[in-house]
């Protein structure tokens, strides 16, 4: 109960008091059965008075009460000493009742607040220990996706080095069609796209290979337009997307061919987002890479329209070893990151426009070869 509500009930037993001693002044002597009516009326608020304010409130209507009833005694003054002392117990019980009811009133609000603390502090220490384990379960998360990365870079530094050998065959092999290919050739550019990208592979195996051995890779880095190696994407991805009747849409910043990037880098990553939008959409449907750039950068969106991503999945996006896909890794868009990262960039999901998910990448101007 608010302090605005006890002061109005306050008050209220207050002229509930004063009435009843008016009702006990201004009725007859003879009228018995109205007194005693009266009399038992004033227990109410001296009752009421020891719950709301405890034992302070208790004495404090009681002796109200017995204030009111003194005019009441003269009545039977002159009734004789029988008649004058059995009204005159009645103070005697107003303020035997204001007392004890006051004091079990005082003593359960002191076990009340007594309790309301102890909530109080179970409630912080419950808040307490929730952080503790939430923070307890995000450091065993934490823990098994470092095993996790762990046995990944044993197992990587296992098949990199296994895969340098076939690679090294395959790059022969490549290099003898090319030499039986005339430059003039329909199939001699193909030819030339496998000779780079097993070049790529090899480079992104030795990069695994001093990653694991706690080394910096020395390969010689290759800057090429962003423009082209969209350009190239698209063409080696030709085939699934026309496997999947996928219309691609491009939209071109002319500007944009004078970017320079790191052709490896930005290779993986063009190939991670356009594969991940095949994989989302459904058959005919549609993906879109826009690009665009000004004075601070180099700006490209890869959109879809698939179904997209929830709202709850979409915060784990980027975490290592957490897939949407019934087949997928969870290391696509975690390395993606990661990449544009070290190429001082920075990548982030939206809702696109046509229904599915949008990816955008930021690429600033400094350090990207531009003059």
């Amino acid at each position: 109960m608010t302090a605005g509500i006890k002061k109005i009930v306050f008050s209220c037993m207050l002229a509930m008091i004063a009435v009843i001693g008016a009702l006990h002044y201004f009725t007859p002597g003879h009228y018995i059965l109205f007194h005693d009516t009266f009399r038992r009326l004033a227990y109410f608020p001296i009752a009421i008075g020891a719950i709301l304010y405890g034992l302070p409130g208790g004495i404090a209507t009681a002796v109200l009460a017995c204030v009111f009833f003194v005019p009441h005694l003269l009545v039977f003054w002159y009734q004789g000493p029988q008649a004058y002392y059995s009204e005159l117990s009645e103070i005697v019980f107003y303020l035997a009742a204001g007392v004890v009811i006051g004091f079990i009133s005082s003593r359960e609000n002191r076990l009340q607040e007594k309790y309301r603390k102890m909530s109080e502090k179970l409630s912080v220490s419950y808040q307490r220990l929730h952080h503790q384990a939430g923070r307890l379960l995000e450091a065993e998360t934490q823990l098994g996706r470092a095993k996790k990365m762990s046995e990944l870079g044993q197992l990587s530094a296992s098949l990199a080095h296994e895969i340098k050998n076939p690679l090294a065959s395959i790059k022969g092999a490549a290099e003898i069609l090319a030499d039986e290919v005339p430059e003039g050739h329909p199939r001699h550019e193909f030819i030339a796209i496998m000779g780079k990208e097993i070049d790529r592979l090899n480079r992104s195996v030795e990069e695994v290979l001093a990653y694991c051995k706690g080394q910096q890779p020395d390969n010689e880095i290759t800057l090429t337009a962003a423009s082209r190696i969209i350009d190239k994407v698209v063409q080696l991805l030709d085939p699934e997307l026309q496997k999947k009747s996928i219309a691609l849409v491009r939209e071109n910043d002319t500007r944009c061919r004078a970017f320079q990037v790191e052709e490896s880098a930005v290779t993986q990553v063009v190939l991670n987002l356009v594969l991940n939008a095949i994989d989302a959409v459904e058959k005919k449907g549609m993906i879109r890479i826009k690009e665009w750039c000004d004075d601070k950068g180099y700006g490209m969106e890869v959109a879809d329209n698939g179904p997209g991503i929830d709202a709850d999945q979409a915060k784990d996006i980027f975490t290592a070893f957490v897939s949407f896909k019934q087949k997928g890794t969870g290391l696509g868009l975690p390395i993606t990151r990661k990449i544009i990262q070290r190429l001082g960039g920075s990548i982030s999901m939206a809702r696109s426009d046509l229904g599915g998910a949008a990816f955008l990448v930021i690429l600033p101007k400094k350090n990207q070869g531009l003059p």
